[in-house]
Formats: structure tokens, C-alpha cells, sequence
């Protein structure tokens, strides 16, 4: 009886149908008071005692196994044919609206690819981190204001877990699983504990790069810089570099660009300064490089950092940052051109 059940498995395993008469049919040979398992199950009643319980534990087996596949065959006959060429009656007589991409994946994308062109990389890493890669190999001292509950989320059943305050932690998990040259960007979404208005919210989106190898120079990132900056806004931009602190890099300092509304002469939008602040960057502290494990008497590096939304704002100006997660499609529609 092991060898019928083993061929009938065997044969339940290659059935096919194509239609729904076909799978009637099939249900019924096998199936039905008449069928092949009723067969096996009287067949069953004349085993021996002592085989009874492994023959019967295998004949339900085969049983679920068949009731699986007739059902499955059941459920490709049904899919196929709605696939069919019948009228749909629940189908809306309009045509169906093309969806758009949101701002930020296209300013995102944009900004990947620019780098992209300068030999960067794309690297990610998880949301939800632990304090060593987010905060600890970045060289933040343990009473920096950044680690308090009133600036981080941090999960209550681990203290030591929390939803990343930027992609810095991605930079981390690079530097400590690859050797140099190193040279990646970093897009993701963070998390802030801060009020939500039109000018900041609780979550965000950064870019942020990093480059290491030896005799690397701060001319070197401002090169990079100024290339990203006249790629993205166009090739009039200027920037300039402002001295500014950030506990991983050393020197730091943030950059403006020429307002490209007013072309530097002073508007509104800037503030009639002529210039607006896009980024933080900086030589990477050789602390930071210490603590992922390599060797900064051989090697230097320097890291950058920016707000997808910011970005965001100055190409396409929109006020409120609480618009870009409201999934208002009125407000999507309005980048079918930038796809």
C-alpha cells in the first residue's frame, strides 16, 4: 500500500486542467464516494494493527495534499478566466489616470545620479539602529544633546535601539565592513523628535556621502561640491563655505548656493542675502575613522549631508513640508513634467 500512495502522490503532483469542468472532473475521479481515495481508505480497513498508524498518518497526507491541489488548480482556472476578453461592467468609462512619482523621489534620484557620475555608489542601511552606529561612531560625546528623548525615538522595551536621526549610521556600516578607497551615497528616511509644522516635521529624508582614501583634501570636497551644486541648479550656481561644527567631521562647515531666484542680487526667498544654505559638510574627524576600524594616519576622508526635502523646496518652492506626506494627489499631479 506504500508504493499506491507513493504513485498516486507522484500523480496528484502533475494533474492539470483547463477549465472548471476539467477540475469537476478531477475532483470527482479522485474525490468523490467513488472516487480513488475512497478506494484506498477501504483498502486501508484490511492493514495489519501495527502498519495502521504510519499508513494512516500518509494516507492523510495525500488527502490534504489532493484537496491543496484541486483547489489550486480551482483558483488558476478562475484567474485566467477573468483575464480574459469579457466586459469588465465595474470598470470606470474614464480613462485611467497615469500616476506621477513624488517630488522627493525625483529630487532624490537626481541627486543620486549627479553623484553617481562622480564615481559615488549607492549604499543603504536599517531605520531602526542601534546607538553605537548612529551615534557612538560618530563621535558624539555621551551627554550630547542629540541623545535625549526630546531629539531621538528610542524603543522602549531596548534603550539602546532607535529609529535613526540620520544616515550617518549608514556611513558607519560601511566604513567598518570596507576597506579603502570608499566612496558611497547614503539616501534614507530619518527620524526627529521635533513638533510638526510647515517647516519641520518628525520624519525627513537625507543624502549624505562619504569619501575616504589617502591625501584626500578639503579642496577636494569643495570641488565635488561646487559640481553637485551647478549639476542640480544650474551652471551659474556659486557656493560658498562657512565655517560650522559637527561632532564627525573636522573642519566642518555648511554651504550656500547663489539664490537662483534672484541670481545673488537679494530677493525674498533668501532672505536678501543672495545666498541660502543647502548642506553640512566636512573632513571626517579621524576620531570617527578610529572607531570603524581604520587607520587615519594612512587615510583621510571627507563627508557631506542634505535634506531631500530642502532640496526639494529651492527646485520646485513648495512652503509646506507637511504637503509631502499628506498623499494629496492634487499636489502630485503638479510634477508630471519632472518625471
Amino acid at each position: 500500500m506504500t508504493h499506491k500512495i507513493e504513485l498516486l502522490a507522484a500523480e496528484i503532483a502533475n494533474l492539470k486542467a483547463s477549465n472548471t469542468e476539467e477540475v469537476e472532473q478531477l475532483r470527482i475521479k479522485y474525490l468523490g464516494r467513488k472516487g480513488i481515495m475512497n478506494d484506498l481508505m477501504e483498502a486501508f480497513r484490511s492493514v495489519a494493527p501495527e502498519e495502521k498508524k504510519v499508513l494512516g498518518q500518509k494516507i492523510n497526507a495525500l488527502k490534504q495534499g489532493l484537496t491543496q491541489k484541486i483547489n489550486e488548480l480551482k483558483e488558476n482556472v478562475a484567474v485566467e478566466a477573468n483575464c480574459g476578453d469579457a466586459i469588465d461592467l465595474t470598470r470606470t468609462p474614464y480613462p485611467i489616470k497615469l500616476g506621477t512619482r513624488h517630488p522627493l523621489t525625483i529630487v532624490k534620484n537626481e541627486i543620486v545620479d549627479i553623484f553617481a557620475r562622480l564615481g559615488f555608489t549607492l549604499a543603504e542601511g536599517p531605520e531602526v539602529e542601534d546607538d553605537w552606529h548612529v551615534y557612538s561612531s560618530m563621535n558624539f560625546a555621551d551627554d550630547h544633546p542629540a541623545r535625549d528623548m526630546q531629539d531621538t525615538f528610542f524603543i522602549e522595551a531596548r534603550p539602546d535601539i532607535i529609529l535613526r536621526s540620520h544616515t550617518s549610521s549608514v556611513q558607519a556600516r560601511v566604513m567598518e565592513t570596507q576597506k579603502p578607497p570608499i566612496r558611497v551615497i547614503c539616501p534614507g528616511r530619518v527620524y526627529r523628535n521635533e513638533a510638526i509644522s510647515a517647516r519641520a516635521h518628525c520624519f525627513f529624508h537625507q543624502v549624505e556621502g562619504l569619501y575616504i582614501d589617502t591625501n584626500v583634501s578639503f579642496t577636494d570636497l569643495k570641488q565635488v561640491l561646487l559640481l553637485f551644486a551647478q549639476e542640480m541648479f544650474g551652471a551659474e550656481t556659486q557656493i560658498r563655505l562657512r565655517p560650522s561644527y559637527f561632532p564627525f567631521t573636522e573642519p566642518s562647515a555648511e554651504m550656500d548656493i547663489s539664490c537662483h531666484l534672484c541670481g545673488g542680487k537679494g530677493c525674498s526667498f533668501c532672505k536678501h542675502t543672495g545666498w541660502v544654505e543647502i548642506l553640512g559638510c566636512g573632513m571626517v574627524d579621524p576620531a570617527v575613522l578610529e572607531a570603524n576600524g581604520i587607520n587615519s594616519k594612512e587615510y583621510t576622508g571627507y563627508a557631506f549631508g542634505m535634506g531631500i526635502e530642502r532640496i526639494t523646496n529651492l527646485k520646485y518652492q513648495v512652503k509646506d513640508l507637511r504637503m509631502f506626506s499628506e498623499n494629496d494627489t492634487r499636489f502630485l499631479d503638479e510634477f508630471k513634467s519632472a518625471n
